[in-house]
């Protein structure tokens, strides 16, 4: 007996386009690669074929009755997949729109005969394969970070004792930088090895040294030929904190004309020795004005919605044109990095820590963040200022005053250092005593303070008798905390309970000295009356009303 699936018969004179979705929203997958989905489905559809979504998620756009002309509300595994491209015949799938979820389903979709558009499989594997990719870096001259990978204990130490620590260690394959990790000494990353992920040959484990430098990143609209840098983004945090968890900055308010250059020349070579039709993304680490490429993704990045907003260039739509045959000249862009706007555009995530408990809020190489918002304006500071009040971190000046002329905000701050960045943490603290914070701190940072002469009131740590900085907390007589958590890989028990009840009692927490430094620059700026006003998008100098209608 025939099932109503069966029974189903699509019947359609168009040839058949199917995109796959990126699944169940998680961490590190979220809507930017359903807003990729939707646009590569209306993009599909405006140029002539039936474009068949397969896609299991009723929380997103792309499963939307109206988005497209069929929808399959299917797992995202390879049998299931099958089925739908046994049943509609495509002229091929796109895969490149759906995060990791969809980019993995390319290997099996092209050894069962099933047409890849856009990138083919051998690119994307060329490109996650480490072995695979560090030889194509040689190759074309490109720099990376020492490294190798790795499927037993002793290879890891042997790799990580070569290179020196601290070395970055992750699985490849991953999504949203899962079980990676930053680790400082042979004892940690032996206990890394066993514990932390499975070690076979089938998943090897990348070792790395780990460079201390600025991040940048950049999207590549390719057609094979000819490539189209939207733009560089500046990461605010250094290297060591996830892409996604990183606050970024466009175009680049740091980067020498050099490091540009270097971006830029890096990502059109790679894109061309990749063959790439369509998107890719590539992220950077800078050290000094030597560029280091740590790693490339042969897919749509969560991050060209932003990029797409501020540049006023439809990137997947133009990508998807790429995929079924057009070339950049033929839509009318020329070839290598995008004239930057005279706007400034500052991307923030936003976490749900409150929603998670027990999660540690310290930022690290693996993804938190479950959002991200954006502050646009025609200076640095102003911009930085609106993205960090919508991302949360609503901070309130010494002796500000709300419209009842009623205090807001208790004026303080409490803090402590880990002892590697004490030093480089004084003199942010100094600052936002200059703006008139009284400062709280334990012992060890308030003695590391008061040599950089700042005043601070000494409170005791959890673990010493009350009142201590727990009673502060839950007071709260702070507007906000910043902990630098120590670099053991065993969780610092009193650190994170210290951070879990700032979440828990409203107090924002920042475990990054680059994002306590961003506070910082926004909070002067604002004690200095700079009025910041909010406008329509287009009234910015940024794309006009017409271009913003594509994205």
């Amino acid at each position: 007996m025939q099932s109503p699936a069966s029974s189903f018969s699509p019947g359609s004179s168009r040839q058949k386009v199917i995109i796959i979705g990126s699944g169940p929203i998680r961490i590190g997958q979220g809507i930017e690669f359903d807003y990729a989905s939707v646009h590569c489905t209306r993009a599909v559809r405006e140029m002539g074929y039936e474009a068949i979504v397969i896609n299991n998620n009723p929380e997103t756009v792309s499963t939307d009755f109206d988005e497209s002309d069929r929808l399959y509300f299917e797992p995202l595994a390879f049998e299931d997949v099958m089925n739908v491209i046994e049943r509609e015949n495509p002229l091929g799938v796109v895969v490149q729109f759906g995060g990791q979820t969809a980019i993995n389903l390319a290997r099996p979709l092209t050894q069962a005969g099933v047409r890849i558009l856009g990138t083919q499989f051998d690119s994307i594997d060329l490109a996650e394969d480490r072995e695979r990719f560090d030889g194509l870096l040689i190759e074309l001259n490109i720099p990376k970070p020492p490294g190798k990978a790795v499927t037993t204990v002793d290879a890891a130490i042997e790799v990580a004792n070569g290179i020196g620590y601290p070395v970055l260690v992750r699985p490849s394959y991953v999504l949203g930088g899962r079980a990676m990790e930053i680790v400082y000494s042979e004892h940690d990353l032996r206990g890394y090895m066993q514990t932390a992920v499975d070690v076979s040959p089938a998943k090897p484990i990348l070792v790395d040294r780990y460079i201390v430098g600025k991040e940048a990143e950049v999207d590549v609209i390719c057609d094979g030929a000819d490539c189209l840098l939207p733009g560089i983004m500046e990461h605010i945090e250094r290297a060591g904190v996830h892409s996604g968890d990183s606050m970024a900055v466009y175009p680049p308010q740091t980067l020498s004309e050099n490091v540009i250059r270097q971006i830029t020349d890096y990502a059109i070579k790679m894109a061309r020795a990749l063959k790439v039709s369509g998107l890719m993304n590539i992220q950077y680490v800078v050290e000094g004005e030597q560029v280091y490429i740590i790693e490339v993704n042969p897919r749509a990045s969560r991050t060209v919605p932003y990029l797409s907003k501020i540049t006023g260039i439809p990137m997947v739509k133009v990508a998807t044109q790429m995929m079924l045959g057009r070339t950049l000249k033929e839509l009318g862009y020329t070839s290598g990095l995008h004239p930057a706007p005279d706007q400034v555009a500052v991307k923030a995530p936003v976490f749900s820590f409150q929603k998670l408990t027990g999660v540690d809020t310290d930022l690290s190489p693996e993804m938190k963040s479950t959002g991200e918002v954006m502050g646009v304006d025609n200076q640095f500071p102003r911009a930085l200022y609106k993205a960090m009040v919508a991302s949360g971190f609503d901070i309130p000046l010494p002796g500000q005053k709300n419209e009842q002329g009623e205090l807001v905000g208790h004026g303080a701050l409490l803090t402590t250092l880990a002892n590697h960045n004490k030093e480089e943490g004084a003199p942010i603290v100094k600052g936002f005593a200059e703006l008139g914070y009284k400062v709280y701190a334990t012992e060890g940072t308030a003695q590391m303070l008061e040599r950089h002469g700042v005043a601070c009131e000494v409170v005791r740590k959890i673990r010493e008798p009350e009142p201590n900085l727990m009673n502060l907390l839950a007071a709260p007589d702070v507007d906000f905390l910043i902990n630098t958590p120590e670099r053991e890989r065993t969780p610092e028990r009193d650190g994170l309970r210290m951070r879990r009840a700032a979440v828990e009692h409203g107090v924002p927490c920042l475990t990054s000295l680059d994002t306590a430094q961003a506070l910082l620059t926004a909070l002067r700026y604002q004690s200095q009356q700079r009025v910041v006003g909010v406008r329509p998008v287009h009234e910015y100098g940024l794309p006009d009303k017409e271009k913003l209608s594509m994205l």
